[in-house]
């Protein structure tokens, strides 16, 4: 199943990040785009979310410096315009995946294209590795850990319905049973003309 890949490949790329642990290591794509498309992008999607995982822990703390803080709310927005791109980029690969599927006359619309679904299964692959963290913390308190066990197991009671969500929508559409029909993001506040702040500065 099409959720399996995606698992295993989003736990490859935390366990990869992991290795030197810090935001400016180098990224190298373990797939190459030619030869398997959508690994190419699942692992790459993974790798930004990891990365801006890493931002949004730095940026909360207290002392940081203002200047180094404006730095890094600059990374993470150019991070979040990244992880837009590479959404729709897996969305296209699904649009021209299925574009000879006749659909049904009865055929229905779902409420999230497929990206955006592994989009929230990537994000949730990071919050199951960090809360499981919690639960094996040397120095946390045993209900501090008792706590984060029951948080961790509704997350992993997530993952299998969000697992089986994505395959359910994938099969139906290459069944005909539902369509996809995918809005590009239209994110104003990097834009130049559509940011207020932004179109003064011209």
């Amino acid at each position: 199943m099409f959720s399996e890949k995606a698992n295993s490949i989003f736990q490859d790329v935390i366990k990869t990040y992991k290795v030197l642990n810090t935001v400016d290591q180098p990224f190298t794509n373990k797939y190459d785009k030619n030869d398997d498309l959508i690994a190419h992008l699942l692992y790459r999607k993974c790798w930004i979310d990891t990365v801006q995982w890493a931002y949004e822990d730095i940026i909360r703390d207290p002392n940081i410096d203002p200047v180094a803080a404006l730095k890094l709310k600059r990374m993470i927005d150019a991070s979040n315009q990244d992880r837009t791109d590479t959404v729709e980029y897996i969305d296209s690969y699904f649009l021209d995946k299925y574009k000879d599927v006749e659909v049904k006359v009865n055929a229905k619309i779902n409420s999230e294209s497929p990206a955006w679904a592994i989009d929230r299964l990537s994000i949730l692959a990071l919050k199951i590795y960090h809360m499981h963290l919690e639960t094996v913390r040397e120095d946390a308190s045993d209900s501090h850990k008792a706590a984060c066990q029951k948080k961790l197991d509704v997350l992993l009671e997530q993952r299998v319905d969000l697992s089986t969500a994505i395959d359910d929508l994938l099969t139906d559409i290459a069944s005909g049973d539902k369509y996809m029909k995918v809005y590009k993001q239209m994110k104003m506040y990097n834009d130049d003309e559509l940011n207020p702040v932004l179109r003064g500065q011209k």
